[in-house]
């Protein structure tokens, strides 16, 4: 089944990024990125609001005690809903120009595991930056080497495995992951070569299989637990950026796009929106939150 697709809201994003369903709020959080706007959305009553944050804005994820917590261009800070108050977390201490933070995931452990990208790259300069871990006791320790533009992060059913992918080398990578330590036993997971596109953000969903924006080529991808494609799913937009599954049921695929970014730009009537993909038949799992303070 591939489902239903319909457009939610009216905003636009320039690039939205990073959405995250709160189960306890029944409400969706997502990024426009280079904007510095976190966006929260009750998708019954339509109520929406916003929030600023230094720009960009690489990730966002849910806290235990209601907060979020967002990777911003090279420092962590957590953001209260409620009063808007914004506080420092952390420093990553990065310092490049052309590299910053972009996407994250909460581990099984309750801490926050992100990556960086790094931008204007001539022809075999390796990248800078890192994969990196906030721990609960508000520690970063840089967990693995850097990717060209790290995305969709996101981990296995038992936590013990961390899919990313290295979207410009186009191919989802799994490591073995043990909440502590670096990463080890790097594997290729799925080469996307095929599909024409790199993979942006990522969800696992509640039978183990991966979904990935195939952020070129207008569609979103199904992976089974051995790295088989089992779905492709054609969307009207030409730049999905990330998706996350919401919902009372968790069984509706939320995915953020792009209208214009700084290398991607479309100009389709919905480039931009929020989409919401029903009647799947998959459901996901509730968002991991950061449990430090």
């Amino acid at each position: 089944m591939n489902g239903e697709i319909h457009r939610i809201g009216t905003t636009v994003d320039g690039l939205g990024e990073s959405p995250v369903w709160d189960d306890a709020a029944q409400a969706l959080v997502w990024v426009d990125a280079l904007a510095g706007t976190v966006r929260r959305l009750d998708p019954r009553s339509g109520a929406l609001e916003a929030f600023a944050l230094p720009a960009p804005i690489g990730s966002v994820v849910l806290a235990r005690d209601g907060a979020l917590v967002a990777a911003l261009k090279d420092s962590l800070a957590r953001l209260d809903p409620v009063t808007g108050e914004v506080r420092h977390v952390a420093d990553i201490g990065i310092g490049h120009p052309d590299v910053r933070l972009n996407d994250g995931k909460v581990d099984r452990t309750g801490a926050f595991v992100f990556g960086s990208m790094h931008s204007h790259r001539a022809d075999g300069e390796a990248p800078e930056g890192g994969l990196y871990r906030l721990a609960v006791d508000g520690t970063v320790e840089r967990i693995g080497d850097p990717l060209g533009v790290a995305n969709g992060p996101a981990f296995a059913l038992d936590g013990r495995t961390l899919y990313i992918a290295d979207s410009p080398r186009r191919v989802i990578w799994q490591f073995d992951y043990a909440g502590e330590g670096p990463l080890t036993n790097r594997q290729v997971f799925a080469d996307l070569s095929p599909l024409s596109s790199g993979g942006d953000g990522a969800t696992v969903d509640a039978a183990g299989f991966l979904w990935t924006a195939l952020v070129r080529v207008g569609k979103i991808a199904r992976f089974a637990p051995d790295g088989r494609l089992d779905r492709l799913i054609d969307l009207p937009v030409t730049h999905p950026t990330s998706l996350t599954f919401g919902g009372a049921d968790l069984d509706v695929l939320y995915v953020t796009s792009i209208s214009r970014s700084t290398a991607l730009s479309a100009s389709e009537p919905w480039a931009g929106a929020l989409l919401a993909v029903t009647g799947l038949g998959v459901r996901g799992l509730p968002a991991d939150r950061y449990a430090g303070a």
